[in-house]
């Protein structure tokens, strides 16, 4: 099993018109190749209103971990991976990214966190603004990244989570944690926006022409009292595309794509052509399509000799 390798794309399509657009005029010779070589698995089917990306589903199939869409506890498993086994297994975990919300006419939308440019030493001066109201519902707040932090609590066991990814420069009103307007999550974020409106972190940062900190992003929320068992290949999680798929940057977006398809896709090609057995997952921002090496049936043996597959047959179900 260690021998398969497996790569893994997100953003591999988008559905809106300037991803469609931009997917019309790819020419992507290896991995059209690998799509005509490889087996077709069965596909995961979702909207783009799924609280996790297919990205993330397909990756936590593989890794082993549970939890369905929007639960899937990402940051109790990072704590497995830092061997934190204890502090993971005995609390429910989530992670907590300092943002800003752009407050428009009718609705309010998520920027991009990283846009903040915040260092550690702010981030970490932010973190010890917030946790004290944090601590009132029973969540404790750690440092782990400037753009991420770690948050324990009971309240975050069963909380359905979508990442900032998902949710960027849309309304946040549907992807909110806590579904009801009594939920402890829902007070705590107007209590933190009302808090950080006039607070002085952000009349220094809006001194230095940095854009203020107005509210925070919870997710990847559960427990996970022990380290799952992958159910194949770790695949490798090939993130070029990310970037300029969510600034909608087409054109960087397609460069992108073809410095992939002369990189890992060549590598993975050549591998398949040794013989070497392989797997090939495409996420788009709706569903999953996949590929593995293994024997086929007479009737995929006929269409693929008479017309092969291609990206181009099967981008749209992405």
């Amino acid at each position: 099993m260690s021998d398969i390798l497996h790569l893994l794309i997100p953003y591999a399509a988008c559905s809106s018109p300037g991803g469609q657009q931009a997917l019309q005029g790819l020419q992507l010779a290896h991995l059209d190749r690998l799509i005509a070589r490889l087996v077709p698995l069965e596909g995961d089917v979702g909207d783009d209103e799924t609280l996790s990306a297919p990205h993330e589903r397909a990756l936590a199939r593989a890794l082993g971990l549970p939890g369905g869409a929007g639960r899937i506890p990402w940051a109790a498993w990072h704590l497995h991976q830092q061997g934190r086994v204890q502090e993971a297994a005995h609390s429910a975990w989530a992670f907590v990214t300092p943002c800003h919300w752009q407050v428009r006419t009718d609705h309010v939308t998520l920027d991009d966190p990283a846009e903040l440019g915040l260092s550690e030493e702010a981030s970490r001066a932010l973190l010890a603004i917030m946790a004290p109201w944090f601590e009132g519902d029973g969540i404790t707040l750690r440092y782990d990244q400037p753009t991420r932090w770690l948050a324990q609590g009971e309240l975050l066991a069963d909380l359905p989570t979508a990442s900032p990814e998902r949710v960027l420069r849309r309304d946040v009103s549907h992807w909110l944690p806590g579904s009801h307007k009594n939920h402890p999550l829902q007070r705590l974020h107007s209590e933190m926006q009302m808090l950080l409106y006039t607070h002085p972190f952000n009349d220094e940062r809006e001194a230095a022409r940095q854009r203020p900190v107005n509210a925070f992003w919870l997710h990847g929320a559960g427990r996970l009292d022990h380290a799952p068992a992958p159910t194949g290949p770790v695949p490798v999680v090939e993130a070029g595309l990310q970037d300029a798929a969510l600034r909608e940057d087409w054109a960087a977006w397609t460069s992108a794509w073809q410095a992939l398809d002369a990189g890992a896709l060549a590598r993975l090609d050549a591998h398949v052509a040794r013989g070497g057995a392989a797997q090939l997952t495409l996420c788009g921002d709706r569903s999953t399509l996949a590929w593995h090496t293994a024997p086929r049936t007479v009737g995929q043996r006929i269409q693929r000799f008479f017309r092969p597959q291609r990206f181009a047959d099967v981008r749209e179900q992405l």
